[in-house]
């Protein structure tokens, strides 16, 4: 797990798969066939209390956007406003953090 952002309005956490432990468990228990690791990322909107989390091509997507403020630093503003768009899917209750 890898804080990637964090200010007064949002939290974004980079949670990778772990594919070594994967493995083990698979070769403990071969008959339930091929697992393929994944990795995600959540975003939590302190205002509302909620977060969502990213996997599969949502994923995909967020890391290219991630490779995109890399290559041209965004302001803080462009970045709270592209994580708005990603907040807008949040519905889970923030439990614990």
């Amino acid at each position: 797990m890898h804080t990637l952002y964090d200010s007064d309005t949002f939290a974004v956490v980079h949670i990778f798969a772990n594919g070594e432990e994967v493995a083990s468990s698979h070769s403990a228990t071969s008959n339930l066939g091929p697992q393929m690791p994944r990795h995600g990322f959540e975003i939590v909107d302190k205002r509302s209390g909620k977060e969502v989390y990213l996997d599969g091509s949502w994923a995909e997507l967020f890391q290219q956007q991630i490779h995109a403020w890399q290559q041209n630093t965004p302001t803080q503003e462009e970045v709270e406003d592209t994580l708005e768009g990603y907040a807008t899917l949040a519905q889970t209750p923030v439990v614990v953090h």
